[in-house]
């Protein structure tokens, strides 16, 4: 079955769809996407390794979940969706923290190019159920010992992770005490697909 990503223009607004397939190359046009940061109830981040069979980023550490709202689809519906499918895991409320996140990344010749605001949520227990198609390996950190690692090059992350890290630290040193964000500040196409919420949801 086709997986459509939502295309954006420089505002934040929808103005089409692509086949994912097809949307990730050279040029990629702007697309709106998500991440999300799932911390254990002792505050430790579950950080993945994209799958090495992945069409992008195949092999590369990063936070615990992202992906690409459907048409029409709630980015908080999204982000469970792929919680679910990537890791077997039912998340409950979640929390937006970074709703303006935009990045580029480039590997291999090809180009990511989103809106990706930013989640976090805590888990009730380690339990996965990984998809080797979308998963390679998962680690445990804790945040203090992820975010330093990360900031000062210990750590190699993703281009898009890296650049989240640089901004979350600076909500405050517990994720589960990190402010809920703002969800007018989200893309346009993200609010009009449901989003107009504060706190957690």
């Amino acid at each position: 079955m086709t997986e459509l990503v939502v295309l954006l223009d420089d505002q934040g607004r929808a103005v089409g769809t692509q086949d994912k397939a097809t949307v990730h190359h050279g040029a990629t046009p702007l697309h709106l996407a998500f991440s999300a940061y799932l911390v254990d109830p002792e505050g430790a981040l579950l950080v993945t390794q994209r799958a090495p069979s992945k069409a992008t980023f195949p092999g590369v550490w990063t936070n615990s979940v992202c992906g690409h709202p459907a048409p029409g689809e709630p980015l908080d519906a999204a982000v469970r969706r792929r919680a679910r499918d990537e890791l077997g895991v039912t998340i409950g409320a979640l929390r937006l923290v970074l709703p303006a996140f935009a990045y580029v990344a480039e590997q291999g010749g090809v180009v990511e190019n989103e809106r990706c605001p930013v989640f976090m949520t805590e888990l009730t227990s380690r339990e996965l159920t990984l998809d080797p198609a979308e998963v390679g390996g998962t680690e445990w950190v804790p945040w203090a010992d992820f975010s330093a690692e990360v900031l000062d090059g210990r750590r190699t992350v993703s281009s898009w992770c890296r650049e989240q890290v640089e901004q979350l630290v600076l909500l405050g040193p517990q994720p589960r005490d990190w402010p809920a964000a703002d969800p007018t500040l989200l893309p346009r196409a993200a609010r009009l697909a449901g989003l107009a919420r504060t706190g957690d949801w």
